[in-house]
């Protein structure tokens, strides 16, 4: 197996939630030898030098200083965001009937819930304790199917097959526990994962998500199914190839941010003004002004990077003709009349020819004028700084299923038009 996508694999699996994934990222950039940074902190930055900042336990932006100096060369802006769509408990819901223990959830995003049902399911998130009046915050993976949503049988919803709706506030609920043992099964079991007592938990954002692991799919071996594809898929491709750069010459900077899929309006999402600051406080480190903080950024490029929707040959009513990707084709430029994606003909033009540097084909994406189109991290950065985007993704099966497919070829020929990009 490629050792990218081996990477990949293990990416995956160890990025239950977003909370998990911005640890991955520190995990790596450490392991690389990259220094991080606390917000709290004055800066203090090398030439050459490669430093990572994480806010609120996800978002995470990481920076290469280029040899050639802010502000004339600019800065090489990647984005894609961490969070994928799901089911987040209700913590304080969780209620007994006749020995079996469940607990209700929130639909985070916008999750086909559908797939969610019958399926194996552990538990992940955050988890704050408190200990001595202090109070600290925990990631936690419970690292174990602990959660199942049944259907109810087929003789008892005789038209489940043509079409049926869960009731969020009814029929989600999952079950953990088939007991007449006293107490809070979900408690005691995080307590017991991090070593506690039930009573020093104080709050919980925790999620459910699909255990399975990540695994290779179809004859050839060409195909990537997991859960959070979209879009760990492209967090992965952005970080594998910042952290393989060499002597950048201009300053590269990937921000990982958390929130997307219900609107990034948080501290630590795309409507924030984290980015804005990382990259002023960068020019302020090496003793430029802001003035040309602002001529750095009139010289800057962003690549926003998200999964794409690839031709399903059982849904070829769904798609533009003319603008249907292939799975394992190449990497999509996406295009949307009302700028959901930030892509122009001048930002498109460009990444056709990273494409043709690195020897990589590239294909095109607009959604049928008949329906609505997603939207991505790209135009809310984009009109944030001022800078020039395009909107890319890799084509994926299933978007926002709990286990999505996409193609072996399209991921490391992104990560080789990412590397193209930043060298």
């Amino acid at each position: 197996m490629n050792s990218q996508i081996q990477d990949f694999l293990s990416f995956l699996d160890n990025s239950p939630t977003a909370i998990q994934a911005s640890q991955q990222i520190l995990n790596r950039l450490r392991a690389a030898g990259w220094t991080q940074l606390e917000e709290t902190a004055a800066w203090s930055l090398e030439p050459g030098g490669r430093y990572f900042v994480q806010r609120q336990g996800s978002a995470v932006i990481a920076f290469a200083i280029g040899s050639k100096p802010l502000p004339d060369s600019g800065f090489l802006l990647s984005a894609s965001h961490m969070d994928s769509p799901g089911l987040k408990l209700k913590p304080d819901s969780l209620k007994t009937e006749n020995s079996v223990s469940r607990i209700g959830v929130e639909v985070y995003g916008s999750p086909i819930i559908s797939t969610w049902i019958d399926r194996e399911l552990g538990i992940a998130g955050r988890v704050v304790v408190q200990d001595k009046g202090e109070y600290s915050s925990y990631a936690l993976d419970l690292k174990r199917p602990v959660a199942v949503i049944p259907n109810a049988a087929i003789h008892l919803n005789r038209e489940i097959n043509k079409g049926f709706e869960y009731n969020k506030q009814t029929q989600l609920l999952a079950i953990l526990n088939t007991s007449t043992l006293a107490g809070n099964p979900l408690l005691a079991a995080i307590a017991e994962e991090l070593q506690t007592s039930p009573e020093r938990i104080v709050a919980m954002d925790l999620f459910l998500y699909d255990g399975t692991p990540a695994t290779l799919a179809g004859l050839d071996q060409s195909l990537v199914v997991s859960g959070r594809l979209d879009n760990l898929a492209m967090t992965h491709a952005i970080l594998s190839a910042l952290t393989a750069v060499q002597n950048p010459v201009s300053t590269c900077v990937a921000a990982f941010y958390d929130h997307e899929e219900i609107g990034s309006r948080s501290p630590q999402g795309a409507v924030s003004l984290l980015l804005t600051e990382v990259l002023e406080r960068i020019t302020l480190a090496l003793r430029l002004s802001r003035e040309q903080f602002y001529q750095a950024l009139r010289s800057s490029f962003l690549i926003s990077a998200d999964m794409a929707h690839a031709y399903h040959p059982s849904y070829k009513e769904k798609y533009d003709p003319d603008y249907s990707p292939v799975m394992n084709q190449g990497p999509v430029l996406k295009y949307h009349v009302g700028l959901n994606y930030a892509s122009t003909a001048e930002s498109s033009a460009r990444f056709a020819a990273l494409c043709a540097a690195a020897k990589v084909n590239f294909q095109k994406f607009l959604i049928r004028s008949d329906l609505l189109c997603g939207s991505t991290v790209g135009p809310i950065v984009s009109a944030q700084l001022g800078v020039p985007a395009v909107d890319v993704g890799n084509p994926l099966w299933a978007m926002h299923s709990a286990r999505e497919t996409c193609g072996v070829c399209d991921h490391t020929a992104l990560i080789k038009v990412l590397k193209e990009y930043y060298q």
